[in-house]
């Protein structure tokens, strides 16, 4: 049986943190960071957020994610089919046709039909599709519980990484300009 895995979890919290305006786009490893998550398998995720349409990136030192929508516009259904495919709930085997009796040759009333366990698999996933593709990530961020003033914190945490990456990178090419004016 398929099932929704951790990777959307991590997908639909990261882009809770982007349903709000931020000065710096935050990269899939500031998120990652963020919430104590795998910076390498939050990145495979992100990729399959851009590709669907969900998230855009920009490059650069200055680059990072943002929501490629409203976030009306975005529903959990969308998370789950970019991050996960979209796979069925339940994977029918056909067990039904393999009894010993029919020794492998099983008669046309064993297999008729849509097997009823299938078929209350089929239905139970048409309600669970029909839910998730009701709830946006504008509902979602609408019941966000923070306390007053956190959001605020959050950018200003992004904001460090950003200028801390930045420094680095500064301090890296005057090291290297350094460095070429001693061979010299």
């Amino acid at each position: 049986m398929a099932y929704i895995g951790n990777g959307v979890e991590y997908a639909l919290h990261c882009l809770l943190w982007l349903t709000e305006p931020v000065e710096q786009r935050p990269s899939s490893r500031d998120l990652a960071d963020l919430q104590g998550i795998s910076p390498a398998f939050l990145a495979k995720i992100f990729a399959k957020l851009e590709k669907a349409g969900i998230v855009e990136a920009s490059g650069g030192i200055r680059g990072g994610y943002r929501l490629a929508r409203p976030t009306s516009k975005i529903s959990v259904l969308n998370v789950v089919d970019a991050v996960e495919g979209s796979k069925p709930l339940f994977d029918c085997q056909e067990v039904r046709g393999r009894c010993a009796l029919f020794e492998n040759k099983p008669p046309k009333w064993a297999t008729k039909g849509v097997c009823e366990i299938h078929a209350v698999m089929l239905r139970a996933e048409k309600v669970l599709r029909d839910e998730l593709s009701k709830t946006t990530l504008a509902s979602l961020s609408d019941g966000k519980r923070m306390p007053a003033g956190f959001q605020n914190q959050v950018r200003t945490w992004f904001a460090d990484r950003q200028t801390a990456r930045e420094d680095a990178r500064i301090a890296a090419m005057r090291s290297r300009a350094g460095h070429d004016d001693k061979e010299r």
